[in-house]
């Protein structure tokens, strides 16, 4: 590896890709993926974002629950090595860098070993993929607050930091992210935290992607809903009043959708 000491030539951008659909792609993270010499890039850009790109400059280093992994040492060090090469790299990630994307832990990295970078944010799928499923994250009327959970702590963690308690009292929206595996575990410990069993529940399954997938249930319901529909990675789990709002525009929701596909 280069001298930590060496100021590198190059530059990084950790680019947020948004929820998958290149027409939510910022104007800037587009133009960076255009001129960029090498784009690191998570598994969640999603396809048509990923197709973008030239072949021979694009290199995977996602990451897969059950699968396939590239270490984070390994996407910190080849980022600074490409840097110090004199490239111009994007590390694409999918949403925002710095919404559970490892975005902040990679900016330090960088910092440290002296490669100048930039943040390009992006649309973060928290927000996004509800949103075109007809859920509003937040709403007068059902949720003034909106918390962000991750689904898929650090395993090296002795103990959760989630606090599901303190969650199911502020009476707000809670949006997991990556927590489709873990459904079962979360939705028992908001019910036994006192949350109501028949609190609206939603799973969107790869939001704004051409194959999106939308199933609703309650906290009772939602796991079996996700087994039968068979609900898969990458989702975002909405638990809240706010879900129930899908089945008051569901029905221009299948118009305009069938209107997108014909």
């Amino acid at each position: 590896m280069t001298d930590d000491a060496d100021i590198a030539d190059g530059k990084v951008y950790l680019v947020g890709s948004g929820p998958g659909d290149p027409d939510l792609l910022t104007v800037k993270a587009k133009r960076i993926l255009e001129d960029a010499d090498v784009v690191l890039h998570d598994k969640l850009p999603g396809p048509d974002i990923l197709g973008m790109i030239p072949e021979e400059k694009r290199e995977d280093v996602g990451k897969r629950a059950r699968g396939e992994r590239t270490s984070q040492q390994y996407t910190n060090e080849r980022m600074t090595d490409l840097a110090h090469e004199g490239k111009t790299v994007a590390r694409l990630k999918g949403g925002d860098p710095f919404v559970f994307g490892r975005g902040g832990e990679e900016m330090v990295y960088l910092a440290k070993h002296g490669v100048p970078f930039e943040v390009v944010p992006g649309i973060t799928s928290a927000i996004a993929g509800p949103g075109v499923a007809g859920i509003p994250v937040t709403h007068r009327n059902h949720a003034s607050s909106v918390s962000f959970v991750t689904g898929h702590e650090d395993p090296t963690k002795e103990k959760s930091a989630v606090d599901w308690e303190a969650l199911a009292a502020t009476g707000g929206t809670i949006v997991v992210l990556m927590g489709v595996g873990k459904l079962p575990d979360y939705t028992q410990a908001l019910r036994d935290a006192g949350m109501d069993p028949k609190t609206p529940v939603a799973l969107v399954e790869r939001g704004t992607w051409t194959d999106q997938q939308v199933v609703t249930g309650t906290l009772d319901t939602i796991v079996e809903a996700r087994d039968e529909a068979g609900i898969e990675p990458p989702a975002v789990t909405v638990i809240g009043d706010v879900a129930a709002e899908r089945q008051n525009v569901l029905a221009f929701l299948e118009n305009d959708r069938m209107e997108d596909q014909s």
